[in-house]
C-alpha cells in the first residue's frame, strides 16, 4: 500500500559521519538528506527570523514532494506567552511562504510552565487561523493540556496535538486534537536529545503511522534526538519499516 501520506524526517538536516554512507552523493547536507527522506523540521525559525531568499534557497534544494515543517518563533509562544501579536505572526508567515508548496505544518511548541488558559489560547488561535489556514501542530508540555477541554479547543481550530516523547503526561504519546494530521515528535529517551530508539519501538511506531495514513491522515514523525547524531539513523530505519508495515 502507498505510504505517500507518511512523512518521516529530523529536526534540521544534518548528516552525521556515522551514517554518512546512508546519505551518499554530491551536494550539501540538505541535498543528500532530501534524496533519502521526504521532510525536515526547521527549528532555527524558533530562535531567529530568516529572509525569504533563505527559505527559497532551501525549497530549491529539495525535490518535488518534499515538505518543511516550520517552528513558530519563541517571540510568540514563549516570550509573548500567546499574546495576539499579529505583526510578528504575519512576518513569520510571509517569510516562510517563500517555501511555496514545500511548506508543511506550522509547529507551535509551548514552554513547560505554560498551563492551559482557554481564553488566552482561544484568542491567540483565532488570530492564527485568521492569518493561516494550513496544517498546524501544537506541542504542549504542561499536564493541563492533556484533557478533553484542550482537545476540543484544538479540534475547533483544526490543530493536532503533537504526540511527544519523553512523556509529559501518560497521554503524551497519543495523538489528539484535529485528526487530519498526526505529528510525532521524538526527542530521545531516556536521555533527551541524545538517546536512540530501538528497533522494537520503531516497529510499533511504523504500524501507528501506517494505520493513520490508511485512515486518511497525513502522518508525520520528526526525530529531535540530534545531539549525539541518532536522529538520521532512526529516521532512515523507520522509513524502511513503514514501507513494509
Amino acid at each position: 500500500m502507498s505510504r505517500d501520506r507518511v512523512f518521516i524526517g529530523t529536526a534540521g538536516w544534518s548528516v552525521p559521519r556515522a551514517v554518512a554512507d546512508q546519505a551518499p552523493g554530491e551536494g550539501s547536507h540538505l541535498h543528500r538528506y532530501a534524496r533519502q527522506l521526504k521532510c525536515a523540521e526547521i527549528n532555527s525559525s524558533f530562535y531567529r527570523p530568516h529572509k525569504q531568499v533563505t527559505y527559497s534557497k532551501w525549497a530549491a534544494a529539495v525535490p518535488s514532494g518534499f515538505r518543511f515543517a516550520v517552528k513558530m518563533p519563541r517571540a510568540l509562544t514563549h516570550e509573548g506567552a500567546l499574546a495576539p501579536d499579529q505583526e510578528t505572526l504575519q512576518r513569520f508567515l510571509d517569510e516562510t511562504s517563500a517555501l511555496g508548496d514545500k511548506r508543511g505544518p506550522v509547529l507551535l511548541q509551548l514552554p513547560p510552565k505554560r498551563a492551559l488558559d482557554i481564553v488566552r489560547a482561544s484568542n491567540f488561535l483565532t488570530m492564527f487561523r485568521a492569518c493561516y489556514a494550513g496544517p498546524a501542530a501544537l506541542e504542549p508540555r504542561h499536564v493541563s493540556w492533556f484533557t478533553e477541554e484542550a482537545n476540543a479547543l484544538l479540534r475547533k481550530f483544526a490543530i493536532c496535538r503533537v504526540a511527544a516523547d519523553p512523556l509529559r503526561a501518560p497521554e503524551a504519546m497519543t495523538p489528539a486534537g484535529d485528526s487530519s494530521l498526526i505529528y510525532y515528535r521524538l526527542h530521545g529517551s531516556p536521555r533527551t536529545y541524545h538517546s536512540s530508539y530501538d528497533e522494537a519501538y520503531l516497529v510499533n511506531l511504523s504500524r501507528h503511522l501506517a494505520t493513520a495514513s490508511e485512515l486518511g491522515a497525513e502522518a508525520w514523525c520528526i526525530f529531535d534526538n540530534t545531539a549525539s547524531g541518532a536522529a538520521l539513523g532512526n529516521a532512515l530505519q523507520l522509513r524502511d519499516l513503514v514501507r513494509t508495515a
